[in-house]
């Protein structure tokens, strides 16, 4: 068993909420922006202080108490990211209540589910359908007393009916609450089953951003710090962004449509970002694809190697040797600075949610966008792990979060500690016994520490594949390498009690047009692609180069290429974009047999 810590460097008491982190913003830069709010027609960001944007928070809270919004009280959010679900979040710890947030993709049911669960009294959602989609579940919900829509106008509606409050009764609600209050309750996506509440409480909240500023405050406190949330608000990382803004002095900035995001960023230049990886697959790939043929792409694919060799070499003793160094400074000039330039000019990124992979982690880094992979779950509030800009390394989650334990037990699996940890999943004590073991959660992902403390993960323990041979195999590595291929959407190892390892593989159709034009190939949908001879060619390619990773008995035989993707919209993904393997593996039984009648 190995165990590492990182001690905390928090410096407020227990007591500490939420609130006390916008006040004390408010207190010491009143007058500084806080967040820059884009205009509802054109390019142009609209700057909010500090002192407006609490102004704001108050007026609001003010409707929810006229709306009979008690301490303690739960209260829905469903919506894309956007400045008002910001304003809803603070709004609502300041009346001491709770906010619960729903993906803005989720089902009646899950709705149902979640607003019955939770005990939520108030629901406040972003567009008409969600409406109808809320009223649907509110059949059976008599404890779901209200609606408001946020393009109907939710946020003026409450402005108005707290018109009759007064400013001290929201000041002593929001002196109220402690570390201890219940701060969220968020609904993991859940691969498999029923949603569980993650109880996360204000303390939690304000022990892991007050560490997040003492460890990483070269990437979200100095001067001129500030970030494009486009994550879901759903999610728990970006809550903790959220935080993370208030506490650290950074400008944040929304944006709900990441089909906008390049321009978004070109104009908002954040300095900073969080992203899963598949958005760093996607700009990679948009990249090459947008070089086009010839010159051009030859260009870029060469400019890529010099990239993750240059990033390579910078690890080794002495550094990148002169030619590679004039190689570098040359693609900088002809590629690197117009990527960095659609990026927004960003200096680093946080990924979290799945592994990077070190191709892309050296390629960004060699860009000079350092991406900072890190680890954390919902039930950690986030971040647990992360690389830290002075001490990178690339293929792990880095080091401890400060202020957090780590331990890897005796059969791999990830323990964590610390005061960030959940106090609980809601209405579940005997899951939340289960998780929660003398004081250690217990992940259920497995990893290794090296001899720095730095954390490798190697899967899921609920994952691991057994083939017939007795050979057990993590199939997150594999997939993760196979997804980094353009043609790839989504990727499920198989071969669980089956004599070798096999894979179904779905076609990205965003990517598919512009493959084939620079394969000389003609259009074809994505059902047509799977059949494809110079289609399944490369992607036998692809995975060749993914198998280099592992041992024979590890690597993928087969694969079988499926004429649908993987969708939140059909269920097989959840709304934080993980695949529903147990569904996958269920619905799609009858081509994984295929695979193995004939081997």
């Amino acid at each position: 068993m190995r165990e590492f810590s990182s001690p905390s460097v928090v410096d407020v008491s227990e007591e500490t909420s939420i609130n006390t982190l916008l006040a004390t913003r408010v207190a010491t830069a009143g007058g500084g922006v806080l967040i820059e709010r884009k205009a509802h027609l054109g390019d142009t960001w609209i700057p909010i202080t500090a002192r407006e944007f609490q102004a704001q928070v108050t007026a609001v809270a003010k409707g929810l108490v006229a709306h009979g919004i008690a301490v303690g009280d739960r209260v829905a959010i469903m919506s894309r990211t956007r400045y008002e679900w910001t304003l809803l979040d603070f709004a609502i710890w300041a009346v001491g209540a709770v906010p619960v947030p729903v993906y803005e993709t989720s089902s009646v049911e899950q709705i149902r589910w979640i607003c019955s669960d939770a005990g939520v009294r108030l629901a406040i959602v972003e567009t008409t359908a969600h409406g109808v989609l809320l009223d649907d579940a509110r059949s059976t919900l008599p404890g779901v007393e209200a609606v408001l829509v946020i393009d109907e106008d939710a946020i003026e509606t409450l402005r108005a009916a707290g018109s009759a409050i007064t400013d001290g009764e929201i000041t002593a609600r929001s002196a109220g609450v402690r570390g201890s209050s219940l701060a969220t309750i968020i609904y993991t996506s859940g691969t498999t089953g029923r949603p569980k509440g993650v109880e996360l409480t204000h303390w939690n909240f304000v022990y892991l951003t007050r560490n997040g500023v003492g460890g990483l405050g070269e990437v979200c406190a100095t001067p001129g710090s500030r970030t494009l949330l486009f994550m879901p608000l759903a999610h728990v990382f970006a809550r903790f962004i959220e935080v993370l803004c208030v506490t650290s002095g950074a400008v944040m900035g929304h944006t709900p449509d990441t089909r906008n995001l390049l321009p978004d960023l070109a104009i908002f230049r954040p300095t900073f970002l969080l992203a899963v990886p598949r958005v760093f697959e996607k700009v990679y790939n948009s990249s090459e694809q947008k070089a086009g043929t010839g010159t051009k792409l030859t260009l870029f694919r060469w400019a890529a190697k010099v990239s993750i060799a240059y990033s390579k070499a910078s690890e080794t003793v002495g550094g990148a040797p002169f030619p590679l160094k004039v190689q570098h400074a040359l693609a900088g000039v002809l590629v690197y600075r117009k990527l960095r330039a659609a990026l927004g000019g960003t200096r680093y990124a946080v990924s979290g949610g799945a592994p990077l992979g070190e191709r892309l982690g050296h390629f960004y880094r060699g860009i000079g966008l350092t991406v900072l992979e890190g680890y954390g779950l919902t039930e950690s509030t986030s971040a647990t792990a992360v690389n830290l800009p002075g001490l990178i390394k690339i293929g792990t989650v880095g080091p401890a979060f400060p202020g957090t334990r780590m331990r890897i037990d005796d059969d791999g699996e990830i323990l964590i500690g610390g005061d960030h940890l959940f106090r609980g999943y809601h209405n579940n004590p005997e899951a939340t016994a289960e998780a929660l073991v003398d004081g250690w959660f217990r992940t259920g992902d497995l990893g290794s520490l090296d001899s720095d403390g730095y954390l490798r993960i190697t899967g899921r323990k609920k994952e691991i594949i057994v083939t017939a041979g007795g050979k057990n195999v993590a199939p997150a590595l594999l997939e993760d390498r196979l997804r980094g291929h353009p043609l790839v959407s989504q990727c499920v190892v198989v071969g669980d009690q089956k004599p070798f390892i096999a894979a179904l593989v779905t076609l990205d159709a965003e990517m598919l047009p512009g493959w084939l034009r620079s394969h000389g190939l003609p259009a074809m949908d994505a059902a047509t692609a799977s059949r494809s001879p110079e289609v399944l060619e490369a992607l036998d390619r692809a995975v060749e180069r993914t198998n280099e990773a592992v041992s024979r008995a590890e690597s993928i035989r087969k694969i079988r290429v499926l004429t649908t993707d993987f969708t939140e919209e059909n269920g097989y993904l959840t709304p934080s974009l993980k695949v529903k393997r147990s569904l996958v593996l269920k619905d799609f039984m009858p081509e994984i047999e295929q695979i193995y009648t004939k081997y």
